[in-house]
């Protein structure tokens, strides 16, 4: 029984499902909206709001922790420092929004769009 596992895995180990959210949130942070399907859209909104509300600090030990979980994205995590958190500095939270698009056509799996507010 799968109580309180409330992680989605999307077919993937852990090394490969921390590989796609990198990716998804280096996309995300450089193009500000991105199509993805809705399971990942919702999985990605939480590591990207952590990453953000981090960024706001400011300081060289939280670049240091952002740039290890982004794997040394390092125009990203600029970006992140110098135009996303001073966006946001007056906001506790709620960075991101979550647009349901409707299904795919070639295999129907739900789609969404993923944005900066």
């Amino acid at each position: 029984m799968r109580h309180h596992n409330n992680v989605r895995k999307f077919g993937r180990d852990k090394t490969q499902k921390r590989a796609l959210l990198n990716s998804l949130a280096l996309n995300l942070i450089v193009r500000e909206k991105i199509k993805t399907t809705l399971p990942k859209a919702k999985e990605l909104r939480p590591f990207v709001e952590k990453l953000i509300t981090n960024a706001k600090k400011g300081d060289l030990a939280t670049r240091r922790v952002i740039m290890s979980k982004l794997s040394n994205g390092g125009k990203e995590v600029k970006k992140l420092f110098e135009v996303l958190a001073p966006k946001y500095k007056d906001k506790k939270g709620g960075y991101t929004r979550v647009l349901k698009l409707g299904a795919r056509k070639s295999d129907g799996a739900p789609m969404a769009i993923i944005e900066f507010v």
